[in-house]
């Protein structure tokens, strides 16, 4: 394998994870469950920008397959940069629900009830 091969390989591989994004956006969902099982609703994603994220990884993606010879890849390299933070700030919520929540700590312990104090260990 030359080494020249490895940025287009490496590009088809990025332009696939843009193509699911992509597709991710603009599909319907079909939920598989009846009932959401959760104490608190999801937050919805942006689907616009998903579909933003997906297109700037694909500008990514012409940058890479492209490399030193194609007279463009700097402007779709700038392209996608602008339209992932386009479509990060367009799901700025659902991102950050996603890094922050983490629910309740545990099944049975409210963040309001302190554990029953005494030697009550199992030994």
């Amino acid at each position: 394998m030359r080494v020249e091969t490895i940025p287009l390989i490496l590009g088809v591989l990025v332009a696939l994870v843009g193509v699911g994004l992509l597709a991710d956006a603009w599909l319907p969902e079909k939920v598989a469950f009846r009932r959401d099982r959760r104490r608190r609703p999801r937050t919805e994603r942006h689907l616009g920008g998903e579909a933003a994220i997906g297109v700037g990884v694909l500008c990514m993606a012409a940058a890479l397959i492209g490399r030193d010879t194609w007279r463009y890849s700097t402007v779709a390299m700038i392209g996608g940069a602008v339209m992932i933070l386009i479509g990060a700030v367009l799901n700025k919520r659902f991102l950050r629900d996603r890094i922050v929540n983490r629910g309740e700590l545990r099944r049975g312990e409210t963040p309001h009830t302190k554990p029953p104090e005494g030697n009550d260990r199992i030994r």
